[in-house]
């Protein structure tokens, strides 16, 4: 069974400054795997930052698909809509924390009814709570959406370190390419954002 109703993680990462200068506050920015990549969970990742701080960081993969579950399975397991009516959302895998919680990333035009969620740049929100579900299947959603299960987290200074060690590089998110490309295309996408093509960057994988 899906779970989405906790806002306990919303509330323990809702975007902070830095409380360190060197600390460059990531919120509402994407990570692109490098091609070295150690950790198999995260290898070709698209992760939205949804919240960073000096205590750590929490995001969102946004490229890779869920298979074993449909939106509409979701909805009609959560008793929310029945049998084929539900529209068709993406459900991505959204990290190896918790994947049985669910989490929407959304366009920052809606707001949930009981006033729970993360609103994180103005232009992206995430809402854990069935209000949102209940009113994407009633039509009364935000304007773009994907569902994520699970979520990726790090502890303070865990997320730089990765960064240091070239893990990771760091793009400007844009709804075009959350919510409009091609989950398989997404990584590729990203890294043309910053004018880097990925076989260039393979090929420089590995060198210092």
């Amino acid at each position: 069974m899906i779970e989405i109703c906790n806002t306990s993680i919303l509330s323990d990462m809702s975007p902070q400054p830095p409380t360190a200068p060197e600390t460059e506050n990531l919120t509402g920015k994407l990570l692109i795997a490098m091609p070295g990549m150690g950790d198999p969970r995260f290898a070709g990742s698209v992760v939205y930052l949804c919240a960073h701080s000096a205590d750590g960081a929490m995001g969102l993969i946004v490229n890779k698909r869920v298979d074993e579950v449909t939106f509409g399975e979701m909805l009609e397991q959560l008793e929310i809509a029945p049998p084929g009516s539900a529209p068709d959302l993406p459900v991505c895998f959204g990290g190896p924390v918790e994947m049985r919680r669910g989490f929407v990333l959304h366009s920052a035009d809606y707001h949930a009814s009981s006033d729970e969620g993360l609103v994180v740049d103005g232009r992206f929100a995430m809402t854990a709570t069935l209000d949102i579900l209940e009113d994407i299947a009633a039509g009364r959603g935000p304007d773009r959406a994907l569902m994520a299960l699970g979520y990726a987290g790090w502890g303070p200074g865990q997320l730089e370190s990765e960064l240091a060690q070239n893990g990771w590089l760091t793009a400007e998110a844009t709804s075009d390419l959350i919510f409009a490309t091609e989950m398989e295309r997404k990584w590729e996408a990203a890294l043309l954002s910053l004018g880097i093509h990925p076989l260039m960057l393979s090929s420089e994988a590995g060198h210092a």
